[in-house]
């Protein structure tokens, strides 16, 4: 199968690299209107097809599927003119800048019978992956909130504020665990370097089982976090990606509530039992990522991250968006 990659800035060279060492391409053709982003990455990889024009990728009938990594911007025109052209499509978070946008995308692949698929890479990772098994399983109980942090100093964007940068990563994952999407979206933020483009967000979600989260994005921190804490009726877990070894960690901690048997007092007792860090499996999430691309465009699957996994995450990104320009109000979902 030969793929397309369109994009060759920050995160290409990392999908060119991946399709390239998965041995499942037979021709790697890569893409970017940056004459010096192409030579550098045909030095790296001298067997790769390099073009500075869009059209080559496009109108070549032997690219079965392309991958776009480009501005957001621009990920719903390219992708629409793939799947017109009859191509298979990955495309890079954030799926699309608006819901509009996403969902024509949706449609036109089932109606060109194309696999459209999104880049939530986190949905491959082991430790995303063991926390959903353990959810699934009922060892945290009932899930009664979250916390997130995803925040370090830079790298500030030029098209779009730090939520729509930083916060796919959390939503996908979220959503993933909890199997359901928010009904309720607010957030909070300030553009305190670049006007009109805010580098700091607190986003609030609420879900329909009762579940709330909160997910804090910032490019103005002075130390890198990646730390999500998960809160259930029996267990707590903390899971953090900055960590080299024990990324996650199950705490056997909570408390019980025992109603008053006379007119006395309530009772509470708190718990405080062993710290668990689960095995995770070894492996590489995007290589991961990139072979499911390819065997879902082979077997006409449907991906686990799909054109509507990544609509989920664009309306709670356009909630939250919204929620921050207009001072913090509650902003309904609705699909």
């Amino acid at each position: 199968m030969n793929i397309g990659i369109i994009g060759l800035g920050y995160w290409g060279p990392n999908l060119v690299r991946n399709l390239y060492e998965s041995n499942l391409c037979e021709q790697l053709f890569c893409c970017d209107l940056n004459e010096a982003k192409v030579n550098k990455i045909k030095s790296r990889y001298p067997a790769l097809k390099t073009t500075t024009a869009f059209r080559d990728i496009l109108d070549n009938p032997s690219i079965a599927g392309v991958v776009i990594a480009t501005p957001v911007s621009t990920h719903h025109p390219l992708a629409k003119e793939c799947l017109n052209a009859g191509k298979h499509v990955f495309v890079e978070k954030p799926f699309t800048a608006s819901t509009a946008e996403a969902k024509e995308l949706v449609e036109l692949a089932k109606a060109q019978n194309r696999v459209i698929m999104v880049g939530h890479t986190f949905e491959y990772s082991p430790p995303v992956i063991k926390i959903k098994e353990l959810i699934d399983r009922g060892e945290l109980g009932k899930i009664y909130y979250i916390s997130a942090s995803r925040v370090n100093l830079g790298l500030h964007q030029k098209d779009v504020s730090v939520i729509w940068d930083l916060a796919p990563h959390d939503f996908s994952s979220i959503f993933y665990w909890l199997t359901e999407e928010p009904v309720r979206v607010s957030a909070m933020g300030k553009d305190y370097v670049q006007k009109n483009i805010p580098d700091v967000a607190f986003i609030n979600l609420e879900f329909p089982s009762g579940c709330i989260a909160n997910v804090q994005v910032s490019w103005l921190s002075p130390s890198k976090l990646r730390r999500t804490t998960i809160v259930g009726s029996e267990k707590m877990l903390v899971y953090d990606d900055t960590e080299n070894f024990e990324k996650v960690k199950i705490y056997d901690k909570g408390v019980n509530y025992k109603d008053p048997e006379t007119f006395g007092e309530f009772q509470l007792s708190y718990r405080t039992g062993d710290v668990v860090s689960p095995h995770l499996e070894t492996f590489e999430p995007l290589n991961r990522e990139m072979r499911h691309f390819i065997e879902c465009c082979q077997k006409n699957l449907k991906p686990k991250t799909d054109g509507d996994n990544g609509l989920r995450v664009v309306a709670a990104l356009e909630a939250a968006e919204l929620s921050m320009r207009r001072g913090g109000v509650v902003v309904e979902l609705k699909r």
